[in-house]
């Protein structure tokens, strides 16, 4: 693959955080759920550019795909793979993904669900929209290195660190912005 292209940091953290909309009882009562679609209307590259920038170029060099999380993940890992040049892999809720796939089920902050994904093999980096209490990003690197990929770093846009100490093993997330 290609080289990286150079990241841009230049848009304000503060400026993004202040496009984000907090939604309260949604998707059910007493969540608070953080709308990001503001953000991606009008900051989609500045978003990006955050993101990819929380790994070193160097360390770029040492992965092969981007792991997109259902639903809001897709998005922001595919952007992240055009933008480095590197492969997208999904992990889909239960049902999504056709073909001989591998399941793991876990608990949500607000109910139960599972995920699937096709095995393959390749260093990857995991991304999701929003870090809640950790069950989604748990399940998906459990589910990712059954499939037989060996996760090298976890990125979210949003940690709500009032919720989580989530870590993968060694690997703590990093974070755009953060929610204490």
């Amino acid at each position: 693959m290609n080289s990286p292209i150079a990241c841009n940091v230049s848009t304000d953290i503060k400026a993004l955080k202040e496009l984000i909309i907090s939604v309260p009882d949604f998707p059910k009562k007493g969540i608070l759920f953080r709308d990001i679609t503001p953000l991606l209307r009008t900051h989609f590259n500045e978003t990006l550019d955050q993101m990819s920038s929380l790994i070193e170029a160097y360390n770029w060099e040492n992965i092969d795909l981007i792991a997109g999380i259902e639903s809001r993940g897709f998005i922001l890992a595919a952007g992240l793979a055009a933008k480095m040049n590197k492969g997208l892999i999904i992990i889909r809720k239960s049902g999504k993904l056709p073909g001989n796939v591998l399941r793991m089920d876990y608990n949500l902050e607000y109910g139960k669900d599972a995920l699937e994904m096709a095995k393959g093999s390749g260093r990857i980096v995991m991304v999701d929209d929003v870090l809640a209490t950790g069950g989604t990003l748990t399940a998906a690197s459990k589910l990712a290195e059954n499939a037989n990929y060996h996760i090298q770093d976890i990125l979210v846009l949003i940690n709500l660190k009032n919720l989580n100490s989530f870590e993968w093993k060694t690997i703590p997330p990093k974070s755009v912005i953060d929610y204490e």
